[in-house]
């Protein structure tokens, strides 16, 4: 057995179907030092029950949401050879399902909200580990809570890295030497036992946080792209895969809305250090990008980024003039709701800054509240259809010209923020989101093509 410890994780769609999750499997049986394999719910599985707990439904459109999650797992039991070893396990769960999905509190409760949405990746996982077993390897599925503590903020529950550490080593560790382990991305779990999630896409964070737990040399996260590309392929079909990336860069990309990274993902890879991979599990053979702390060429531009449904809020008072202590209260409450915002602009008046707003999430509850308490203190404006276009490079305000070319190549556009050099890895504006495909289409070709 190899000595080195790698960590690899498979997101929706490398899980979605069992030939998927032989692709998968072969991946793991292939790579001597990966020991541990963290899983995403399969495709389509968050969806349905994301509706489940965020949208009234009658009892019959539960029941047909809750068997069109029945029938993509089943699917898989279908085609498994020692379907025994899991079809017990795997009723349990859709009991649970069911229970969940039909509770009169599903709505109002962030808890059960949670313990719905943890549904997917427990029965992705404990089908997993049975396909992978086929490839002749001792598995084990393992539940992830009883090792990745986070708070009680249900929904976006943050986690507790010592807590984390100390369980890790003395749960999972003696684990990994028997068996190959199979656990669940996205899912932890409150210092009372209470199953929390940690947020959209949050199985990357996962097997990061286990990596640095483990101090592991590599965190590998297979998904359906070969790779981090230059933008998003589906805007640009020019945009190709990038074979390096510092851990600056892909934080920055990640953040502003690369949806193959998870924005928390380089946070534990960079604290201990671990090299990340980004591949695709459909063509293994092609390679990826390998994220790391230096890379051989740092170019003053990487790549382009897209971050959809931003707001931009303005808030103003005729009493902000040589006003001291006004932007501490503005920031303060913003601070209070655990927002990010990410660009800014003053002016003697007024401040506009920008904040994500994704349907459905934490966060568009938290603007709600934050909007309600800045008009106790000044006059707001909320404008929202916007988007955020970022590139991403090195040494942006020094390298010369670089600003010039990037702003050059959208003056046919109206934008409506500009953010530049509060770190050397960024330059972001805010455009109309009708703009937005075409501004990343002439950026690409201006910088890339």
């Amino acid at each position: 057995m190899s000595n080195s410890l790698n960590i690899a994780k498979f997101g929706g769609t490398s899980v979605a179907t069992y030939l998927a999750m032989k692709n998968c499997a072969r991946i793991v049986a292939g790579n001597q030092a990966t020991r541990i394999v963290v899983v995403s719910a399969q495709a389509g599985v968050t969806n349905h029950l994301v509706s489940i707990a965020h949208t009234p439904l009658t009892s019959e459109q539960i029941k047909d949401t809750c068997q069109a999650i029945i029938d993509i797992e089943m699917a898989v039991l279908n085609e498994i050879k020692d379907k025994a070893s899991v079809a017990d396990k795997l009723e349990d769960l859709f009991e649970e399902l069911r229970g969940l999905a039909n509770h009169e509190e599903i709505l109002h409760r962030d808890d059960l909200k949670d313990q719905l949405q943890s549904m997917g990746e427990r029965m992705s996982s404990l089908l997993f580990s049975a396909v992978l077993a086929e490839e002749g390897v001792d598995t084990l599925n393992f539940d992830v809570r009883k090792v990745l503590r986070t708070d009680s903020e249900f929904g976006e529950a943050a986690p507790q890295v010592d807590a984390i550490g100390e369980l890790s080593e003395q749960l999972l560790r003696p684990e990994i030497s028997n068996a190959i382990v199979v656990t669940q991305g996205f899912v932890g779990a409150n210092e009372e036992g209470k199953t929390t999630t940690l947020g959209r896409g949050g199985s990357d964070f996962t097997a990061a946080l286990l990596a640095e737990a483990l101090n592991a040399d590599s965190c590998e996260i297979w998904t359906d792209v070969t790779g981090v590309y230059t933008t998003d392929p589906r805007i640009v079909p020019a945009a190709y895969p990038l074979p390096e990336l510092s851990f600056e860069e892909a934080a920055e990309m990640a953040t502003f809305g690369a949806k193959v990274l998870h924005p928390a993902t380089m946070e534990p890879a960079l604290r201990k250090d671990i090299k990340v991979f980004v591949g695709s599990s459909k063509e293994p053979e092609k390679g990826g990008t390998w994220i790391m702390r230096d890379c051989d060429n740092e170019p003053p531009h990487r790549a382009i980024t897209r971050r959809k449904e931003q707001v931009m809020v303005t808030v103003k008072t005729p009493k902000m003039m040589y006003a001291q202590g006004f932007l501490q209260q503005v920031f303060g409450i913003i601070a209070k709701h655990k927002l990010s915002v990410d660009l800014v602009t003053t002016s003697e008046i007024s401040v506009s800054f920008t904040l994500d707003n994704p349907a459905n999430s934490v966060a568009q509850r938290l603007n709600k509240e934050t909007i309600a308490e800045l008009e106790t203190i000044c006059d707001v404006k909320v404008e929202k259809g916007f988007d955020l276009i970022t590139v991403v490079g090195n040494n942006m305000q020094t390298a010369k010209g670089v600003a010039s070319r990037i702003l050059g190549a959208v003056d046919d556009f109206n934008l409506r923020m500009i953010c530049f050099g509060a770190n050397p890895h960024n330059l972001s504006f805010l455009v109309s989101e009708e703009d937005s495909s075409a501004i990343v289409q002439h950026l690409h070709k201006e910088l890339f093509e």
